[in-house]
């Protein structure tokens, strides 16, 4: 008896891997054709209108495949250059923001932590509205993403030096140093906001606050796509000490999790991840809260399984979004921010009360 319950226990563990791995090749594909529909979809609607075959094709084609689906100049140049890098930009935020806000709640064991909580985006903000109002958009184009980004960057440092003081910080600490950040960095934005010296500028600061995806072009992918496809693979990487740490420090150490390494890689890699995605998005909400939500229910709460395929479904949401922002309401265009607001403000509301049922908060 005792050598039979050994052997299953030996075995147990490469089953459970073999299981578990099946499990994540199966939504990861179920979820990749949801993402590669999104996309066809995203691409030939709009005012004008293309055949979804259409689409495909030039994607396909794009790719380095033959379609042999003969299709106009016109299609060809409506989704190459107009639809497509706009939708892959969406993709990639989606992607970048719901992988950070997967790691976020597991490290701060907070199931309504998200990107923005120690200051990514409201440090993001302040650098794109300055560089707005200080019209240093007109010296580049890339000052813009370049400002927000830094801005995201110098909000993130001083979070951690602040909570750092005194010895290593908790994450209690660090949230609570976030929640200051974020209001300091608010104020400077509403000044700037309030003295913006022509309704141009101030157009621009909005729009930008409200987050969006217009004007994206083939260089803001190929600015955004290495850093975003990594930190999610690197984060991926970790689901194992994400599940250990979220059973408390203890139990990872002697686990074999050296914690404060683990935790300090994934929040900076995580809040990095956030700050590349709003410098070529503006800010926009709720996506890293409600995605992670939405896998958890669906898939279970293994972060082996949760962060990949979080990352896969933000990528669908946020172009579904995005599509539903130019057309629900056209002539009227809505901004994607919005649109993901009126959808994860009721979420949230839920998830709020889901939590406090379940007395995390």
């Amino acid at each position: 008896m005792e050598t039979t319950s050994k052997a299953v226990t030996a075995g147990g563990a490469p089953i459970l891997r073999s299981t578990m791995y099946r499990r994540l090749a199966g939504w990861s594909l179920a979820l990749s054709v949801l993402l590669a529909g999104v996309v066809i979809v995203a691409c030939a609607v709009g005012p004008v209108q293309i055949a979804f075959a259409d689409s495909a094709a030039v994607i396909l084609d794009e790719l380095g495949f033959k379609s042999g689906i003969e299709y106009t100049q016109r299609d060809m140049l409506v989704v190459r250059d107009l639809r497509l890098p706009r939708v892959l930009v969406g993709a990639l935020v989606g992607a970048a923001l719901a992988v950070s806000g997967a790691a976020m709640q597991a490290l701060f064991r907070n199931p309504l932590a998200e990107p923005g909580i120690i200051g990514v985006s409201s440090g993001a903000a302040v650098g794109a509205t300055a560089a707005i109002y200080f019209e240093w958009t007109a010296i580049s184009q890339w000052a813009l993403p370049s400002a927000s980004f830094i801005g995201s960057l110098v909000a993130i440092s001083v979070v951690y030096l602040i909570a750092s003081v005194g010895g290593r910080p908790s994450m209690a600490t660090l949230l609570l140093v976030g929640i200051g950040m974020n209001a300091s960095m608010g104020a400077i934005t509403s000044v700037l906001v309030a003295n913006a010296p022509d309704e141009q500028q101030l157009r621009g600061i909005v729009f930008w606050l409200q987050g969006g995806l217009e004007a994206r072009t083939w260089e803001h992918v190929e600015l955004v796509v290495l850093p975003i496809l990594v930190g999610c693979a690197f984060i991926s990487v970790f689901g194992r000490d994400l599940n250990v740490m979220l059973l408390g420090d203890e139990q990872a150490r002697s686990s074999g999790v050296n914690v404060p390494q683990v935790r300090a890689l994934l929040l900076v890699t995580a809040s990095l991840l956030a700050g590349v995605a709003v410098s070529v998005s503006g800010i926009i909400g709720f996506v890293g809260l409600v995605v992670p939500h939405i896998v958890r229910l669906v898939i279970g709460p293994d972060h082996r399984l949760l962060v990949p395929t979080s990352g896969l479904l933000g990528a669908s949401f946020l172009v579904a979004a995005d599509t539903i922002a130019r057309m629900a309401f056209q002539p009227v265009i809505l901004r994607v921010g919005v649109v993901t607001a009126l959808v994860g403000g009721p979420a949230f509301l839920l998830l709020v009360l889901r939590a406090r049922r379940e007395g995390v908060v």
